[in-house]
């Protein structure tokens, strides 16, 4: 798995667990709409720090807590 694709896949499944959808996310953190879709369907090859720490931000997660999840292990080049 890439790491854009690992980063989607957190997304939907922090999206998921809270019960929030893309538009949520857009309306609640200030992510921009086009930007949540592209990060959620890997339109994106590389995502932003910023754009994650976003995204973060408004699931009330922090950085670390995003990325220590075994997708983010065995990644792809």
């Amino acid at each position: 798995m890439k790491l854009n694709e690992a980063i989607a896949k957190r997304v939907k499944q922090l999206l998921s667990e809270r019960k929030y959808s893309q538009y949520d996310l857009f309306k609640k953190g200030g992510v921009p709409r086009s930007t949540v879709f592209d990060v959620v369907n890997c339109k994106k090859k590389r995502v932003s720090t910023e754009t994650v720490y976003q995204i973060c931000s408004t699931l009330n997660i922090s950085l670390k807590d995003f990325f220590d999840d075994k997708m983010f292990e065995n990644l792809d080049d």
